[in-house]
């Protein structure tokens, strides 16, 4: 279920029943990368059409250095036999929200992510999902980073 900021609600297509929109713009920020992917995977395997933008400050849910520690580990994976052909390692926060989210080519296609809020988007109601919100998911005191600084650093494999 994806929510309007507001008090009005839209029941997007689960499991079959529902009101379905055209497209569902979300805006991203302070959101739980986890969360709003898996969300917005089940989402588009119903069908429904998904722009999410200010990928920029979606949120991570622990320490800044231990989130950089994890991506350099994530750089140093690749192919043994032919590493070109290995993993593609995307730095933008869009790409790097993209890749979380995949779940089949045909859904795929159904997905857009943005950094910003680009024109086409900047006019039309944007939507939260309240299953990944930072404030309604993560407990208080708890350590959070944005996606930006993980990628920002232009830390590369040992």
């Amino acid at each position: 279920m994806l929510q309007i900021s507001g008090s009005e609600q839209w029941h997007l297509m689960v499991s079959g029943s529902g009101v379905m929109k055209k497209e569902v713009v979300i805006d991203a920020r302070h959101h739980m990368l986890g969360r709003l992917t898996s969300i917005v995977a089940k989402e588009r395997l119903c069908g429904q059409h998904v722009v999410a933008v200010r990928c920029v400050e979606i949120a991570l849910s622990a320490g800044l250095v231990r989130q950089k520690m994890k991506y350099l580990r994530f750089l140093c994976k690749r192919m043994n036999t032919k590493p070109s052909h290995g993993l593609i390692h995307f730095r933008a926060p869009s790409k790097i929200c993209w890749r979380t989210t995949k779940r089949g080519v045909a859904a795929l296609a159904r997905l857009k992510v943005y950094e910003g809020v680009p024109p086409p988007y900047d006019k039309t109601k944007r939507v939260v999902v309240p299953n990944a919100l930072k404030v309604l998911r993560l407990q208080k005191g708890h350590k959070y980073c944005l996606l930006t600084p993980v990628q920002g650093s232009r830390l590369e494999p040992l």
